[in-house]
């Protein structure tokens, strides 16, 4: 009797540790995929949004406007081949009115032509820049970009970028990932598998699906819930979707199993030692009350012989669980690594459209002098190109320190010169909106302690956020406020929309802005600009209206 009610409480043991620990560890490793299918996911975004506005340049470029106004097209192609190599496109094709391809980086785009009628009407028909995936015979060919090119309100060609994604389809086959990555419709545009590029999202998952036994004896219809699971070569692989945040673009990834199951089966048989244990002991115990003494000692003997079995066994399974735990530990470390690495190129990207936008006015404006014979002001232009060539790369030096929690060396500057620096570094943007600039800036020295780049960058990070939302209002106003008391203070205001949500103010991607226009860096760059430097970044809504940030330094002489 009593064997019986012990098998019964270690088969109730073992049920309930199974479905206990394989609940958990499937959760854990589902909101791994789930970290990772939004790793990738950031990824595709971060590429497709920093080829977005490749077309727009282009498409101003005096030297492809002539070529096609003059159709002299001989130097026209190795000057794609510069922009592919400073702009790192796939490839750049350039197309006349008659939808011809008259300059290529790449003699294969020539494709383009036979294959994209559509394409190129629906560019010369669009105001603005317009994307397509390309398919010959079913299959993707290729992602592009294209925009019109206009001369005194006339269309007189198009300019194709092609966005390099498919590296990211190699890099899942390397690694062995299973993802899929699919448009609006559910069909598949990137697989890891090359088979699936003929299907759709639905039918994969359909045809992989396989029920469970209950469903398969009962007859029971499986609904949606239930299929977080597929089949790939029979193993059982979790299913994880996420949106790509861009035309309705979905990321699937597969997630494996195995971990799951290997670390359930370590802990069961843990639990099958030590419930054996426990049975040893107490047919241990029972032995030496119904036997003699010598029986006893035999017996005693016999059962450390088998505990001495068990606990070789058991150290074996303690050291195969460690392997394992170690091998999770640096999956886990991978991919922080490379969620920082999609968090940096975002960071990039973001900080450096500010200066970029700057050079292409300065550009424009010295190609205008240099016609005009105004050589001594264009090269004023000019030498404005390379100071913010130089605070580019300043910025990526200061965003790299950021992302390794390295500081900078601090020096003494006076903010005033921050101050003006940075509306230097706004004055094409101020020129274009009608704004009000309001400058209440004492004559007293505002020394601080800190990175002037740093600095700088936190300024122009306030004052295009306040452009941005003062955009609406007919009359447009900022004020910027620079006071010198125990700590300088300077404080941006505007008349804007105000802040929707102060909580999430300074989290990273946290933005309002619409896709294209913002990743919501700026201000969780800033105020950790602001605390290296011993100081803080605050925000807060005016009133009636508008919204009010605030950076607050400490004094040089204080310090």
């Amino acid at each position: 009797m009593l064997i019986w009610v012990g098998l019964l409480v270690t088969l109730v043991v073992l049920w309930v540790s199974n479905s206990f620990l394989t609940a958990r560890f499937t959760a854990e490793q589902r909101e791994q995929s789930l970290q990772r299918a939004g790793l990738y996911a950031s990824t595709i975004s971060a590429t497709l949004q920093r080829n977005a506005y490749v077309p727009l340049l282009l498409s101003r470029d005096q030297t492809l406007i002539d070529s096609l106004i003059t159709r002299n097209y001989s130097e026209t192609s190795e000057r794609l081949i510069s922009f592919k190599t400073d702009l790192s496109a796939a490839s750049i094709i350039l197309m006349d009115m008659n939808g011809l391809v008259v300059a290529a980086t790449d003699a294969r785009d020539i494709f383009v032509e036979e294959e994209s009628p559509g394409f190129y009407v629906r560019a010369l028909r669009e105001s603005e820049t317009v994307f397509q995936a390309l398919r010959i015979d079913g299959q993707i060919n290729g992602f592009y970009y294209a925009r019109k090119i206009e001369f005194e309100g006339e269309s007189i060609g198009v300019i194709v970028v092609e966005v390099d994604i498919r590296r990211q389809e190699n890099f899942w086959r390397r690694s062995g990932a299973n993802v899929v990555l699919s448009d609006a419709k559910g069909d598949i545009l990137l697989a890891s598998n090359p088979a699936w590029l003929q299907t759709t999202v639905q039918e994969l998952l359909i045809a992989t699906y396989r029920p469970p036994a209950t469903e398969r004896i009962f007859g029971a219809e499986p609904d949606d819930a239930s299929k977080e699971y597929v089949f790939i070569d029979g193993r059982r692989l979790l299913v994880s979707q996420v949106s790509v945040g861009f035309l309705g673009w979905h990321l699937s990834y597969f997630g494996s199993l195995e971990n799951v199951q290997a670390r359930v089966n370590a802990i069961i048989a843990l639990e099958l030692m030590i419930l054996a244990m426990l049975a040893a002991f107490v047919f241990f115990s029972i032995s030496r009350r119904t036997t003699k003494k010598s029986t006893q000692i035999q017996a005693e003997s016999a059962e450390l012989r088998r505990l001495n079995v068990r606990l070789s066994s058991e150290i074996e399974q303690r050291q195969r669980a460690e392997q394992m735990l170690e091998t999770a530990e640096q999956s886990l470390e991978q991919t922080s690594k490379l969620a920082a690495l999609g968090q940096m190129s975002a960071s990039v990207s973001h900080e450096l459209n500010q200066p970029l936008a700057a050079m292409r006015t300065y550009l424009a404006g010295a190609r205008l002098l240099l016609q005009r014979n105004r050589t001594a002001e264009a090269l004023t232009s000019f030498q404005r190109i390379d100071d913010l060539i130089e605070r580019m790369g300043a910025i990526t030096r200061q965003l790299k320190s950021h992302a390794t929690k390295a500081t900078g060396e601090l020096v003494k500057i006076d903010l005033r010169d921050s101050i003006a620096s940075a509306l230097s570094m706004m004055a094409p943007q101020l020129g274009q909106t009608q704004v009000n600039i309001v400058r209440n800036i004492p004559d007293q020295i505002a020394d601080v302690i800190g990175d002037p780049v740093r600095i700088e960058q936190i300024i122009v990070n306030l004052l295009r956020n306040a452009l941005d939302a003062v955009k609406p209002i007919e009359d447009k106003r900022i004020e910027i406020t620079l006071k010198v008391g125990p700590t300088v203070s300077l404080m941006i205001q505007d008349n804007g929309t105000g802040i929707e949500d102060a909580d999430t103010l300074f989290e990273p991607f946290a933005t309002t802005k619409k896709p294209g226009e913002g990743v919501g860096l700026g201000l969780a760059i800033s105020a950790g600009f602001a605390a290296d430097m011993g100081g803080k970044l605050t925000g807060r809504n005016a009133t009636p209206v508008g919204a009010i940030f605030e950076l607050q330094l400490p004094r040089a002489n204080a310090q």
